[in-house]
């Protein structure tokens, strides 16, 4: 159970309908970032698929002051699955494009937002966190379009929110070389979507420098 402050953090964001995220995932992203500073892994925390911010503002909050937060998404309509994803990631998107999709604790669906980057930049500030584009700064774009430049240079901590193959895979690749040893990725969709998890698989197939060490009640990789 997560308790202290970070534990109220994570209550609060639920109760805002910030995430979708349970509290033993959140428990995963607290260990692994807890970890990285117990073996001392330098580098800041990164997360790719920011939606509404409810883990993206408990992951700035874990980071500070020691470490800064970079969050990457659309910050809109979440693009669609593609070939090489499951029928049930087609399914789930058919149910977002047809405005069918269901928020949380009476909140429209974030993807329904029509300033979602400006919400989520207001909720960062009702817990305290300023978006300052230089500790924390959200991204906006495509993840293939704005990582290669706006990547911190070196990543501790990565959180892959992106459900889909392609995304799952274009994001692993981006981050892994700049992940030192000690560092770990969360995979928050493997366990949900079968594209996570080949992107996953054919990630670990050129990456013999991470391991698969947990894969309930998310994935974990982590840098040898």
């Amino acid at each position: 159970m997560l308790r202290g402050r970070t534990g109220q953090l994570v209550d609060a964001v639920r109760e805002e309908g910030l995430t979708f995220l349970v509290e033993a995932r959140f428990d995963v992203l607290r260990r692994c970032l807890a970890a990285a500073d117990d073996r001392a892994v330098p580098g800041d925390v990164v997360e790719a698929g920011v939606a509404a911010g409810g883990s993206a503002i408990v992951l700035a909050s874990l980071a500070r002051p020691r470490r800064r937060f970079a969050g990457f998404d659309v910050f809109g309509m979440i693009p669609p699955p593609g070939e090489l994803d499951s029928p049930d990631a087609h399914a789930r998107h058919a149910i977002i494009r047809e405005r069918r999709a269901e928020g949380i604790a009476g909140r429209p669906y974030y993807g329904y937002v029509d300033d979602l980057h400006g919400e989520v930049v207001a909720a960062f500030a009702r817990h305290g966190i300023a978006v300052d584009g230089t500790d924390v700064k959200l991204v906006r774009g495509l993840f293939g379009e704005t990582m290669p430049a706006e990547l911190p240079e070196r990543i501790a901590f990565a959180h892959l929110d992106c459900d889909w193959y392609d995304p799952v895979l274009t994001v692993l690749r981006a981050v892994a070389p700049r992940v030192p040893p000690g560092g770990s990725i969360v995979l928050d969709d493997y366990g949900d979507y079968g594209g996570c998890r080949r992107a996953v698989t054919d990630f670990l197939a050129d990456a013999p420098g991470f391991t698969l060490i947990a894969t309930t009640p998310t994935a974990v990789l982590r840098r040898r």
